[in-house]
């Protein structure tokens, strides 16, 4: 990077933490006043609808959508803000304001159909499995962990993105050799169509399965040489060859079933004096969902600067293949430079933004590693 590129990967860097910061409290703070606040009166005005009287489920759905509407009434001056004012200030999105307001809507819109299953379900197993709820949750929460992983790169990433398979028989053979050996089964290579709206560029191993599949962004493509992209490709071969995926799913059974249980500790201790619970599973009211929402959304945030430490040794892990699969490390250089610069990523952010929120090892210490000696790397 440039002094220049570099100030401005800066600004970017603190201005996206900043929002990502405001973004987090405003979470918590909604979901607290709706749980403590809001809940009773929009169940009272819900339970006049004679169809909601007595069905819980629907009341329960009905809720649901409420929060989560006024959830994203509140949210968007900031999510505009952080999604489209600043990434068209540095340069960073090709979104008209139409177009990022669709996209917006279509977010929310999925995340309204995907809660109301979930939430639904997960009262349906405290109504019916009682005290032990918490584990008959996190079981489920690995079955949907599974469905997800299948169904993402099919049915979910297209609402946002046009995704082709790409015919490129070069490309294709690089990949095909580098998968050898590792028992790695892709179902194809696809172009996934970046360059609408973003300048950023990224690629993914997605699916489980007979869906797995590479998924290579048209701005990668665009700009990144057969070398560099190689590179990449074997960086998310590694997470194949360490297992993280399936590692990830199994931690992810340990993080819900913790979150669930300490959920319940939490409605034991306040469910009573806030909906009039006496304790009965089986008639726990729907009231209490908002407070279910902010009990895991603010164990998810706890939780969250421990997966990111998991996260980055996994990269590290995936860095490391890459450059001795390839043996390219010039390409690997070139390629991370590229990416920072595209990005406007901070080689050097903060240490606290990186423990809270980075999924992914700062790119100067990457671009560090490749530069020792293979049996001396980190």
């Amino acid at each position: 990077m440039t002094p220049a590129e570099l100030a401005e990967a800066k600004r970017y860097g603190r201005y996206d933490l900043a929002c990502t910061l405001a973004d987090k409290g405003l979470d918590v703070a909604y979901l607290a006043v709706a749980a403590f606040l809001l809940a009773r009166p929009v169940d009272a005005w819900l339970a006049e609808w004679p169809a909601l009287r007595d069905c819980w489920s629907a009341r329960l759905a009905a809720i649901f959508l409420v929060i989560t509407v006024g959830h994203a009434c509140v949210s968007l001056p900031l999510s505009f803000y952080s999604g489209y004012v600043l990434e068209h200030r540095f340069g960073l999105s090709k979104l008209t304001v139409v177009g990022w307001l669709w996209r917006y809507a279509k977010r929310n819109l999925l995340a309204l159909a995907f809660g109301v299953v979930i939430f639904v379900g997960l009262y349906g197993l405290i109504w019916t499995t009682g005290p032990v709820w918490w584990l008959a949750a996190a079981a489920a929460f690995f079955g949907v962990s599974v469905l997800l992983g299948q169904l993402a790169p099919v049915l979910i990433l297209p609402l946002f993105y046009k995704i082709e398979k790409l015919d490129a028989p070069e490309l294709a053979e690089r990949i095909s050799r580098l998968a050898e050996g590792t028992g790695l089964s892709i179902e194809g290579v696809y172009r996934m169509g970046l360059s609408d709206e973003t300048v950023k560029a990224n690629a993914m191993l997605a699916g489980l399965g007979r869906t797995r599949r590479v998924l290579m962004g048209d701005t990668l493509l665009g700009q990144f040489l057969p070398d560099e992209i190689e590179v990449i490709f074997a960086h998310e071969i590694g997470h194949h060859v360490f297992h993280h995926i399936h590692k990830m799913i199994a931690a992810g059974i340990v993080y819900s079933g913790v979150g669930f249980w300490i959920c319940d500790r939490l409605l034991r201790l306040s469910a009573a004096s806030l909906a009039g619970w006496d304790g009965d599973y089986a008639v726990l009211p729907v009231v209490t969902l908002p407070l279910i929402m902010l009990i895991l959304a603010v164990f998810a945030m706890v939780l969250e600067p421990l997966q990111n430490v998991v996260s980055r040794r996994y990269e590290r892990q995936c860095d490391r293949y890459a450059l001795d699969r390839t043996g390219l490390k010039g390409a690997y250089v070139s390629a991370f430079r590229k990416l920072a610069r595209l990005n406007k990523d901070d080689p050097h952010p903060h240490w606290l933004d990186v423990l809270l929120f980075h999924s992914h090892p700062p790119i100067a210490q990457r671009l560090a590693m490749a530069e020792q000696p293979p049996g001396d790397r980190p």
